[in-house]
């Protein structure tokens, strides 16, 4: 049993590692600012489990992540904690400056601090990113943990910028640090301006269903159940110093991925017309990446990882999922999330 403080952990995956850490036996500290992305409903079955704590505080506020230390006394950090939407970097990248670079970097000095004082030699701080850092992809390779980094919108370059941040404390302080680098998450309790539960809930609804430029765009999908159990296998198994990608080999282009949920839909919750009729082509996204894909080779080599969901099982599950807990989404829908176009910025 382990002593686990979760940043972010109100949040998409914070949430599931929440609850998967909790079955497995591991006393859990999610420290949380609330925001828009995180909400305590997503933590509805753990909230009153004897090894469950909560704490509502900014990773800005040095103070509060301080104290947070001294008083849960982690084993590890898993720090998920971020703003995780391209389109409202694109909008505005303030807010992604300040909490995944500024927030990243209290997080690193409050975890310095507390393992110098400590001694514990089996401390991680365990820093979770994305394949985003890496840019774009032609029709062919994959992003492995030496891909040259190369961001091209806003959320992109602040997470790579934390992702360097993380690699010189553990350089330069010698902190005992992991980097993770994921594709494309879905499943359960996704913020509904994402594609996947965007898709559900506007073809639920008949709203129209938009799809950004030519629908081509690919990427590869990762249940977050499966990327949950390899943040686990990373605090348990993983070196520090080293970097670990996590990706499902689960490529998709994004009109594949919406035709399947229109699929979906109509199997599972018939209506007058095909979901089909309702898809549309927008405008595309600036700086749009083109492709993304992970190969996941070393974790599957040296952690012994594998995915156990796969995309079209998960997907199935996840449009289930949305179909019998309006509960958690709806509330979420009513204050406008899905709902305006984000992410046109100057773009002509």
């Amino acid at each position: 049993m382990a002593r686990l403080l979760i940043t972010g952990g109100a949040g998409f995956i914070g949430s599931a590692l929440t609850q998967l850490a909790i079955g497995a036996g591991h006393d859990v500290l999610v420290f949380d600012k609330l925001t828009y992305a995180g909400s305590l409903s997503s933590l509805h079955d753990v909230r009153d489990h004897a090894s469950f704590r909560f704490v509502q505080a900014d990773i800005c506020d040095r103070a509060a992540v301080d104290a947070a230390f001294a008083a849960f006394t982690p084993d590890a950090v898993v720090h998920l904690a971020a703003e995780s939407h391209v389109d409202r970097s694109i909008d505005g990248a303030g807010d992604f400056v300040r909490t995944n670079l500024v927030g990243t970097f209290e997080m690193l000095e409050a975890a310095r601090a507390y393992w110098r004082r400590t001694g514990d030699a089996d401390f991680r701080f365990l820093h979770v990113s994305t394949d985003e850092v890496f840019g774009s992809l032609g029709d062919d390779g994959a992003f492995s943990e030496t891909s040259r980094y190369d961001p091209r919108s806003p959320y992109a370059a602040s997470k790579a910028g934390s992702d360097h941040l993380v690699r010189a404390w553990g350089e330069t302080h010698g902190l005992p640090v992991i980097v993770s680098n994921c594709s494309n998450n879905f499943g359960p309790r996704q913020l509904p301006e994402k594609l996947i539960p965007l898709m559900i809930l506007n073809g639920l609804e008949g709203a129209p269903l938009p799809v950004y430029g030519d629908g081509l765009n690919r990427r590869d999908w990762l249940h977050v159940d499966d990327h949950a159990r390899a943040l686990l296998l990373m605090l348990e198994h993983g070196a520090p110093g080293e970097s670990y990608n996590v990706g499902a080999r689960a490529e998709r282009s994004n009109i594949d991925v919406v035709e399947r949920i229109c699929a979906l839909l109509d199997a599972l919750a018939p209506a007058a017309r095909s979901r089909r009729a309702l898809i549309s082509f927008v405008a595309d996204r600036p700086g749009h990446d083109r492709r993304y894909a992970i190969d996941p080779s070393k974790i599957e080599r040296d952690l012994g990882w594998r995915p156990r969901v796969s995309f079209e099982d998960g997907l199935e599950q996840t449009v289930r999922w949305y179909l019998d807990n309006d509960w958690w989404w709806r509330p979420l829908r009513a204050a406008g999330h899905g709902g305006a176009r984000l992410g046109l910025g100057d773009a002509p």
